[in-house]
C-alpha cells in the first residue's frame, strides 16, 4: 500500500493531511478526506467549522484544483452501525488514502488518537485542522462533500431538515425523529435515545 512508502520528490517531503466530518451526526455518512498540498503552499486555511458555507465552497474548489492530490473516503450509516464509530473513522481514513492518486511521505491526523498507528509514517496533532494547512484542506473538502450529499437527500427524506442540519441533532430534526421515526439514512445506534 502507498502508505508504506517514504518518498521524496525533488528533495521535497510530501505530507498528507487527513480529517473527517460527520462523526456526531445522527444521519448520513462519515466522510474523510486526505489532501497533499504542493510544497511552498502559502494560503492560510482554517478548520471547516470556522468558515461560512459560501467560503467553504470556494475554498474546496480551489484546494481541489491546486492540490498535488486528494482522496475522499465514505462510510455509510449502515457500516457505522455495524462497525462502531472508532472502526468507521479508521475505515473512512483508509478509503480516503486509497482514493488519493499521489505519493506522500508522511501523514498528519487531526486529534490525539492515531487511527493508522500501524503505519510508521502516521502521526497525530491536536487541533491540526487549525495549525496544518493540508489537514485544514482535508476538513474543508470532506465537509463540502458531505454537506452536498446530505442536502441532496433532503428531497427524498422530507421534513427532517437535512438541507440545513445535514444530519445533526437539531431541534427540528429531533422532533421529526420523534414524530416520523427513522429513515434509511439514520444511524440506528446513534438514535436509540431519541425515539
Amino acid at each position: 500500500m502507498r502508505m508504506e512508502n517514504s518518498l521524496k520528490r525533488n528533495g521535497q517531503l510530501f505530507v498528507c493531511g487527513i480529517d473527517e466530518v460527520g462523526r456526531g451526526s445522527l444521519a448520513g455518512p462519515l466522510v474523510a478526506a486526505a489532501v497533499v498540498l504542493p510544497s511552498g503552499w502559502r494560503k492560510a486555511l482554517k478548520d471547516s467549522k470556522l468558515l461560512s458555507f459560501a467560503r467553504r465552497e470556494v475554498l474546496s474548489e480551489y484546494i481541489i484544483d491546486s492540490s498535488v492530490g486528494y482522496g475522499i473516503g465514505w462510510v455509510d450509516n449502515t457500516e457505522i452501525d455495524a462497525l462502531g464509530l472508532t472502526e468507521a473513522v479508521r475505515m473512512a481514513y483508509l478509503r480516503s488514502l486509497e482514493d488519493l492518486k499521489c505519493e506522500f511521505s508522511s501523514i498528519i491526523i487531526d486529534g490525539n488518537y492515531d487511527y493508522l498507528s500501524e503505519y510508521e509514517i502516521s502521526q497525530t496533532i491536536v487541533k491540526a485542522d487549525q495549525k496544518v494547512s493540508c489537514v485544514a484542506a482535508a476538513s474543508i473538502i470532506a465537509k463540502v462533500a458531505r454537506d452536498h450529499y446530505m442536502i441532496s437527500q433532503s428531497e427524498q427524506y422530507e421534513g427532517y431538515g437535512f438541507n440545513t442540519n445535514v444530519g445533526y441533532g437539531t431541534k427540528k430534526h429531533l422532533e421529526s425523529l420523534a414524530s416520523k421515526g427513522l429513515t434509511d439514512l439514520h444511524r440506528k445506534s446513534f438514535c436509540k435515545g431519541y425515539l
